[in-house]
């Protein structure tokens, strides 16, 4: 049986996605994976790779989404995206690090902080 926490940050990664290509941002990755760690979408956003971090909560009992993005994540997300760029031969390209805050519950709300890293 899938692991409901996964399945619950799962959804809140498909409403960022949907959320981000509203924006106009084409997506090129999902759960991009190595062995430092993961990030959660890779999109386009003209001419500059966008690498997203989601955080998806039910309320705000224990704070917003997106301050549980530390620095130290930030960190990670960096080096992960680093080897990103590397890996598709994009060094000379243009990044940047956002956060999709997705908060559930009676009012659903998407908070979108552009570069963050």
């Amino acid at each position: 049986m899938p692991d409901p926490r996964r399945l619950f940050g799962n959804s809140g990664e498909a409403r960022a996605a949907k959320y981000l290509k509203n924006l106009g941002m084409k997506i090129l990755a999902r759960q991009y994976k190595t062995h430092i760690g993961e990030i959660d979408l890779v999109a386009m956003d003209g001419d500059e790779i966008v690498f997203v971090e989601v955080k998806t909560r039910r309320g705000t009992e224990f704070g917003y989404p997106e301050e549980s993005v530390t620095p130290k994540k930030l960190q990670k997300i960096a080096m992960v995206a680093e080897q990103y760029v590397r890996e598709k031969k994009e060094e000379g390209r243009a990044w940047r690090v956002d956060v999709v805050a997705i908060t559930t519950g009676e009012q659903d709300e998407v908070h979108y902080v552009k570069g963050v890293g």
